[in-house]
């Protein structure tokens, strides 16, 4: 009865000495020197963090220290289990608020800018732009449909409604994974499902309108592609799946930018039908 009771007391402090620090060779050596039992010894290697030396001499030492082969053999097993995965960011921990990009959000794109007064997230409300203005055209005829006219993209207005003042603003898409989204074919966002299908372009600034180059057309044919001109770069990384956080390579200019998706077909030329699509765009001022 009295062994069983100090096999329970040295098993509860064996515990919480794992609980306290990592275990090592040196804390196994201390625990067979203090003459435990080899279950003991084994269940306090397999329920503590551990960094264990499993080379031939540390082996050899463990040995020569009195550790039996099950105390060695279950030192070799620790010491080969793959490390537990990172925790994963929960979005319960970020509760509500709509301004920490680990919150729940609405699928969209949003910019986030970090002032004086607290970190300020901003949704970008899509703006339909038209395909209709097209130049060029007379280059195009004095060198009878050799030289390439363009077509370009127009939207309304000389300025975004979204304004940052932040040229290094940090942008966060979050593509909805199960209901209608930004990630579904039916959304009128376009059905995309990363960052990589977008272009970040920077629009040139009419008196009530911004335009961009969307294709080129002659008499041999026309195809589709923005001005590299106007392409912003940018990288972006996956937080969790359906998030993503994306930044520029570069300040942004002053200036009105939008993304575009890159996943429509865009048809170039003089009599082409008008299409209507979808750009996210904001002004940096």
């Amino acid at each position: 009865m009295r062994k069983s009771i100090l096999a329970v007391l040295v098993l509860a402090a064996c515990s919480f000495l794992a609980a306290q620090q990592v275990m090592n060779n040196d804390s196994v050596i201390k625990l067979v020197k203090a003459g435990l039992s080899d279950d003991l010894i084994v269940t306090t290697i397999n329920g503590s963090p551990a960094a264990y030396d499993t080379s031939a001499d540390a082996i050899i030492a463990l040995k020569s220290a009195g550790a039996s082969d099950k105390v060695v053999a279950a030192i070799i097993a620790r010491a080969a289990a793959p490390a537990p995965p990172p925790p994963v960011p929960s979005t319960a921990s970020a509760g509500t608020n709509p301004d920490d990009p680990n919150a729940p959000h609405e699928a969209g794109i949003y910019f986030y800018i970090a002032n004086t007064t607290g970190p300020k997230m901003t949704e970008l409300e899509p703006s339909d732009y038209s395909q209709g203005k097209t130049g060029g055209m007379f280059a195009s005829a004095m060198t009878y449909g050799i030289a390439k006219a363009k077509t370009k993209a127009v939207l309304r207005g000389a300025h975004a409604n979204a304004r940052v003042s932040d040229p290094n603003a940090v942008f966060y898409f979050y593509f909805e994974q199960q209901a209608a989204g930004l990630s579904q074919a039916s959304s009128p966002f376009g059905g995309t499902s990363t960052p990589n299908e977008y272009t970040l372009l920077k629009f040139d600034v009419k008196s009530d309108t911004r335009e961009t180059v969307i294709g080129k057309f002659n008499a041999y044919g026309a195809s589709g592609g923005v001005d590299e001109k106007a392409v912003v770069q940018f990288t972006y990384e996956k937080l969790r799946p359906g998030v993503y956080k994306v930044t520029m390579k570069s300040p942004l200019e002053r200036g009105e930018y939008g993304f575009v998706s890159t996943g429509g077909t865009v048809v170039a030329g003089p009599y082409a039908a008008s299409t209507n699509s979808r750009v996210f765009d904001f002004g940096v001022e």
